[in-house]
């Protein structure tokens, strides 16, 4: 193997990272929009989840992607851009909260409908949790998925997603349902039921979707003609250095 300090071209990045902040973003905001019940409860837990839990996960799953094709090194920037990108729906969304609305709109949606709806996304809460949960649990599922494909030297790719999936999904579950509890956007008693029906259903997502992770994996390694292995990178989220190593 030889590292380059030269990045490589690649054909397909932009479009996985596409579909990854668009997922991230319409997650966001089903987040905000609903919360849906399931009509059953575990455990006696009610089994309740912000309408984000339904495409979610996909985020993850294109983040392990991203990492087991492309190396943490791509992975970081995609998840950058991913942050900016929901900083600035947030922005938008606030900018349209404040602004004055038309009085034909005020008369069959108003302001209140906004607020019910959207007002989580575009106010400080929901949008601070978002962000602090999404760039904890995105970089711990991208480093440990690293972590794992090295010392596994490429082997059991399903048990590197799934296992890079529980911590990752369980960070960005609790520092998410803590953050917006404690602005206020959900009521404490519904703590413990989100965090576990977020949790189970994300992890559950992940490993039905094991099948889809080896088809798209295969075919861009195939495709790009590259299988990054993270030997000798850091880890950090905001560090800078030398090209990965590919096979």
């Amino acid at each position: 193997m030889e590292s380059s300090s030269v990045p490589k071209q690649f054909r397909h990045l932009d479009l996985v990272m596409a579909t990854f902040v668009a997922t991230l973003i319409v997650s966001n905001v089903a987040s905000s929009a609903k919360i849906i019940d399931l009509g059953f409860s575990l455990f006696g837990v009610r089994m309740a989840f912000d309408g984000g839990t339904l495409l979610f996960p996909l985020s993850y799953i294109f983040g392990d992607i991203l990492t087991e094709v492309y190396g943490f090194k791509a992975s970081r920037r995609v998840i950058w851009t991913g942050f900016v990108a929901l900083a600035a729906t947030a922005l938008v969304l606030w900018a349209v909260r404040v602004l004055p609305g038309e009085a034909a709109w005020q008369g069959y949606a108003g302001q209140a409908a906004f607020d019910a709806i959207l007002g989580g996304m575009s106010s400080g809460g929901i949008v601070l949790a978002s962000l602090l949960a999404y760039w904890a649990g995105e970089f711990a599922n991208s480093a440990v998925l690293s972590k794992m494909k090295v010392a596994m030297e490429g082997r059991m790719l399903w048990a590197r997603t799934i296992g890079s999936t529980l911590i990752g999904e369980l960070v960005d579950t609790v520092v998410f349902v803590l953050v917006a509890s404690a602005a206020g956007v959900f009521a404490w008693e519904l703590f413990l039921t989100l965090v576990l029906t977020n949790y189970l259903f994300k992890c559950g997502v992940e490993a039905a979707m094991t099948p889809f992770t080896y088809l798209v994996v295969g075919r861009l390694k195939k495709a790009e003609g590259v299988d990054v292995y993270d030997r000798g990178v850091s880890l950090n989220p905001f560090g800078f250095e030398r090209q990965a190593e590919e096979a």
